[in-house]
């Protein structure tokens, strides 16, 4: 099992932004892939974007698309961020890191919160109108 660490959440104002971080440490091969997921109360938990270590290929949700932003960090190779501007209420969740080795299926795929293997614990995330 490899330890994730997921950081930044908090509370924010309607249209404001957020970066959460996301540390990834154990994976041995760069050849796996990082999702974001969200889960907000009474809901299934959702993903939000993903992210390949190999190419840095990337995939969002049709809801975060062209305000929120995965990366990595190109100095510390394992850690993660994504960025979230432009918050709406709908946005208020609990927000994880996941990570699966290997990672060489299509970004998109790994919105799935089933094809995740590792989980770090949660942020809360709070936008207020």
């Amino acid at each position: 099992e490899v330890p994730l660490q997921a950081s930044g959440g908090g509370s924010v104002q309607l249209g404001g932004s957020l970066r959460l971080s996301c540390v990834v440490d154990g994976f041995i091969y760069d050849d796996y892939a990082i999702g974001w997921f969200r889960q907000a109360p009474g809901k299934e938990r959702e993903g939000v974007s993903s992210i390949r270590s190999s190419d840095g290929d990337v995939s969002y949700a049709n809801s975060v698309k062209g305000r929120f932003t995965v990366s990595r960090d190109t100095a510390k190779k394992t850690t993660y961020y994504l960025q979230m501007n432009g918050l709406k209420t709908e946005d208020t969740a609990v927000y994880y890191c996941a990570a699966v080795l290997p990672g060489y299926e299509s970004p998109s795929y790994y919105l799935r919160p089933d094809t995740m293997e590792n989980w770090g614990h949660g942020t809360q995330v709070t936008v207020s109108s």
